[in-house]
């Protein structure tokens, strides 16, 4: 039922990818769409599949989907039939999947097929394509383990208006899982390794959440939340409160923190420690702040020294760890090459 429980049980940690959307962005895609990055899964698949395969390479053990802002009422909305939505969303696996396929000799986690082979480098960012692959930390022995988490991104990114900072929806609980249901269904049974609901800003929607994925009993899921400081999530709730939820729930195999600034995780951490019960996650942005109005990042804040970030992270209780918009192939490296040394 824990597809991470053998990476934990091996190495202690287990390493998420980085960035998609902004990661395309510096690839050259243009995003400025409703849609956002699950416009490039209709306009140049093989660019995701490139950078999922160099998320492997740089030492993630879980790559995500680029199926967090595809929904099926945002894909329709292009003009596409439901059934065609549901294959946008199905593709998003498969491209992970055939990104593993490639970078796994012998592929194993959940079976993907295939005789394994290569993709071809970009040569667009140094650092990226180039990586020469880095293995997880501390090691391994035994067969490679490397998973697809596919996105459910919250109902804020559908609405593609800076309200997965917010969390002000205006909705039921029952309304919002009406709405999630037919793409966790999707997903669910699309192959990957377990979901990634993330950026959830407020505690009616985990509720939603957690209420719907009862119905899918095998099928696991993480919850990640984006906060507004040290205590709270966007919306105000208590992050206790949230991972109170999270531990009541069979489906949950892992809960915690993203696309928030990095300088608000530790406080985070030490505030759910006493009461988590399932490993803690964190997947910070690189500390900007998302200007919905411009669709921009606003900068104005360095580079964050991700070693000594995650060093920390990981000594508060962190256990599944990664990075989320503004981050890279490089930073996942990073991040891998300090938990090794731990």
């Amino acid at each position: 039922m824990n597809p991470i429980e053998p990476i934990l049980d091996r190495t202690g940690v287990v390493i998420l990818d980085g960035a998609l959307a902004t990661e395309l962005e510096r690839r050259g895609a243009d995003l400025r769409d409703p849609l956002w990055s699950a416009k490039i899964l209709l306009e140049d698949p093989d660019l995701i599949r490139q950078v999922h395969h160099d998320y492997y390479a740089a030492g993630a053990d879980i790559v995500t989907t680029a199926s967090y802002q595809a929904t099926l009422p945002g894909l329709m909305r292009r003009g596409l039939s439901a059934e065609q939505a549901a294959d946008v969303l199905r593709l998003s696996v498969r491209l992970a999947e055939e990104a593993r396929e490639a970078f796994l000799p012998s592929p194993s986690g959940r079976g993907a097929g295939g005789e394994g082979g290569t993709i071809p480098d970009l040569d667009i960012i140094e650092g990226a394509s180039a990586l020469t692959p880095n293995p997880s930390p501390k090691g391994r022995g035994g067969p490679d383990i490397r998973l697809i988490a596919a996105s459910i991104g919250c109902y804020g990114a559908y609405l593609a208006d800076g309200s997965e900072y917010r969390g002000d929806y205006g909705l039921t609980a029952t309304q919002l899982r009406d709405w999630h249901r037919p793409r966790v269904e999707i997903l669910g049974s699309s192959g990957a390794d377990l979901l990634a609901c993330e950026t959830i800003p407020c505690l009616l929607e985990a509720e939603a959440l957690v209420t719907l994925l009862a119905d899918f009993p095998q099928t696991p899921a993480w919850l990640s939340f984006s906060c507004k400081d040290d205590r709270h999530l966007c919306h105000g709730e208590p992050l206790r409160r949230a991972v109170e939820l999270a531990n009541a729930s069979p489906n949950v195999v892992a809960v915690g923190v993203n696309c928030t600034a990095p300088r608000f995780v530790e406080g985070l951490l030490a505030s759910v420690a006493d009461i988590a019960r399932k490993p803690l996650l964190v997947y910070p942005n690189s500390g900007e702040a998302w200007d919905p109005g411009q669709r921009a990042w606003r900068s104005g804040v360095g580079e964050p020294d991700w070693s000594a970030y995650v060093r920390r992270w990981h000594g508060a209780g962190a256990r599944v760890l990664g990075g989320c918009c503004r981050t890279t192939p490089a930073t996942i490296r990073l991040i891998a090459d300090a938990l090794r040394t731990l």
